[in-house]
């Protein structure tokens, strides 16, 4: 069993490769030995995170999660813990390996409850063993309502003082997806009791799960382990990444900024005199390029052609668009170019040597065929091609709604790599990075404190510093993107973070 962390690169397996993964072991392993081992593992982990607890309840559902469960159980009573079990099962319609442990639990002399202790406190915990992997958020599957004791349950779980510890998934989680079920979302807007809210952990059984990293399934999962129970993939293939850092590479003392490439940025539509100028978000990826690591940034702003010294930033060198040489050039196109874009696009597209295409650009490439097939042949003639939207944007370029898009991420992303020929990063909680024919990846990285406008221009400058070094499209995206999140992981607490802030941050 290990703590999963941001340091290393993980595979993920989907729920059809896990089930697989499980019948293959169970052919070759005697009668009840995988619930016994995953039983015992989440035994030890509760111990390990609440050696002192004075009550643990454990809600377990009336399937092979709930068996998990109900041999932890049995694990926690005989080691001096006092267990309450909520077993929403029975044992004549249990599952064999459940109804087993069962009766193990019911010998050790567990105590057996319909609901919650009402005493829990926060040096107690909570065990969610209801639901693991046996639910799916996607609409094409049968729906599955919570009734009355497990709607109490989870209830109970998410506002219990006591840290919660989920086995496998948080329930009514996809693992596939992130998104919950339909009826088992959290209610995010009613008021919360008056406990801080609890520690969360989350004992992925087997293999790791995608869920457990990208959209609502990075709040739900909280601190994520993983125990593969002995097993081994064997010729399973992962179904997508968990990212890990790059390994840091020294620069040369006898390199220039030559060798670190180019940098244009071309966007900042607005008229300063009118108040609507947008140059900002165009400055912001610049300044993240150049924070970043590039050679040289160029500046070149939609705004009428007016060129104007940023004096906090005298290294930018401003530019007119038609000076650019952009075959020599890393362009990245769109941060703030509102519709001045549109005249740019095709050339910029067509002539630019690595191009990463962010906000307006996106949006005009959404609307336009001839565009969308300049992007795609840009592939096709081995032209760096990075875009980066946000969920809405993809949506756009997708013909999809943006909760289309949030419901299967990994899926958007790859349909994004596929229809344009090119790496896409898709933000968000749980980025996710996909290209052509390559298992896509889910970025560790970043929080909440990234939700403020101009982060996004400054990831955009970011790939186009590592676009500029010389690394490849998939790479340079899947580092800047991990930057880009390791930056405002390591933001002092208590401190708001800026774009701008996080720019100058980012070769920190």
């Amino acid at each position: 069993m290990h703590r999963i962390t941001a340091h290393e690169p993980h595979a993920l397996f989907n729920t059809a490769a896990t089930r697989r993964m499980e019948r293959a072991a169970t052919a070759t392993l005697p009668p009840h030995t995988l619930m016994q081992r995953a039983g015992l593992a989440v035994a030890q982990l509760a111990q390990a995170l609440a050696p002192h607890a004075r009550t643990v309840w454990i809600a377990c559902g009336p399937g092979n999660n709930g068996g998990d469960g109900l041999e932890a159980a049995m694990h926690l009573q005989r080691s001096g813990h006092q267990v309450v079990v909520t077993w929403l099962g029975q044992p004549d319609t249990a599952p064999v390996d459940a109804k087993a442990s069962w009766q193990r639990a019911r010998d050790a002399g567990i105590v057996w409850a319909e609901t919650a202790p009402h005493d829990l406190s926060a040096n107690d915990l909570c065990i969610d063993a209801l639901l693991g992997i046996g639910i799916s958020s996607a609409p094409s599957t049968t729906a599955r309502t919570p009734d009355a004791r497990l709607r109490a349950c989870l209830h109970a779980l998410r506002h219990s003082p006591a840290p919660v510890l989920a086995v496998d998934l948080p329930s009514g989680l996809d693992a596939d997806t992130g998104q919950f079920a339909p009826g088992f979302a959290p209610d995010t807007a009613a008021p919360h009791n008056h406990h801080p809210r609890p520690a969360h952990h989350t004992l992925s059984l087997l293999s790791l799960k995608p869920g457990l990293f990208t959209a609502a399934g990075r709040d739900a999962a909280g601190q994520v382990w993983l125990d593969d129970l002995g097993v081994a993939p064997g010729h399973e293939p992962p179904n997508a990444w968990l990212s890990g850092p790059a390994l840091a590479a020294p620069r040369s003392h006898a390199s220039h900024k030559g060798s670190y490439g180019d940098v244009a940025v071309v966007g900042g539509e607005g008229l300063a005199e009118r108040g609507l100028g947008m140059a900002g978000a165009a400055l912001l990826a610049a300044s993240a390029a150049l924070h970043g690591g590039a050679g040289r940034v160029l500046v070149a702003l939609l705004d009428n052609g007016h060129l104007q010294l940023d004096p906090q930033q005298p290294e930018l060198m401003l530019r007119h668009f038609d000076a650019l040489a952009l075959e020599q050039l890393t362009v990245v196109c769109g941060c703030g170019g509102g519709q001045a874009i549109a005249r740019v696009l095709p050339e910029v597209i067509t002539r630019a040597a690595r191009l990463v295409l962010d906000a307006d650009a996106l949006n005009t490439i959404a609307t336009q065929a001839a565009l969308h097939a300049l992007v795609v042949a840009r592939g096709q003639h081995g032209q760096p091609t990075v875009l980066t939207p946000h969920p809405l944007e993809a949506a756009r370029l997708l013909g999809l709604t943006t909760a289309e898009v949030q419901a299967n991420r990994l899926g958007a992303a790859q349909q994004l790599a596929d229809q344009f020929n090119c790496v896409a990063v898709l933000k968000g909680s749980g980025t996710v990075i996909a290209a052509p024919d390559r298992v896509p990846a889910i970025n560790p990285t970043g929080n909440a404190r990234l939700a403020t406008a101009g982060t996004g221009d400054v990831l955009a400058g970011i790939v186009g510093a590592h676009l500029a070094a010389g690394a490849s499209a998939l790479r340079a995206a899947s580092e800047a993107v991990y930057q880009h999140g390791q930056a405002a992981d390591a933001w002092p607490a208590g401190q708001a973070l800026t774009a701008s802030a996080l720019a100058r941050g980012v070769g920190g």
